[in-house]
């Protein structure tokens, strides 16, 4: 073996050690900000999986938005509002002009219900 080869070799080495190096640095790194970023988006993800659990209830396909804010307390109502389209809700106004949410997921439910309801009458 020259000893062409035997820096060829060398460098080659040392290239993949500090790829290597770098890529488990940057993996670290990515997952500390990912973590931080979580922290401080807690009170959304958390405020958002709440809203999918009322909006999930198997008797109530929809929930007025009073509801919901009642249970969701502490958030303005456009606020909420963000918070219940993040979750994957579509709004509707009654006839009484008051405000319902349910779950884009649910519409086919939603309608199943309604048909269900209109064949009784």
């Amino acid at each position: 073996m020259g000893p062409e080869i035997l820096s060829m070799i060398s460098a080659l080495l040392g290239a993949l050690i500090g790829g290597l190096i770098s890529f488990l640095l940057q993996r670290q790194q990515f997952k500390q900000q990912l973590m931080l970023s979580r922290e401080e988006n807690k009170l959304e993800f958390m405020a958002e999986s709440t809203a999918k659990h009322f909006l999930n209830h198997k008797g109530y396909t929809d929930r007025s938005f009073d509801t919901l804010k009642k249970h969701l307390g502490g958030f303005e109502d456009n606020e909420l509002r963000k918070i219940l389209v993040r979750a994957g809700a579509i709004r509707e106004f009654r006839e009484d002009g008051s405000e319902w949410w349910r779950l884009l997921s649910r519409m086919d439910e939603y309608i199943e219900a309604k048909k269900a309801k209109y064949a009784k009458k």
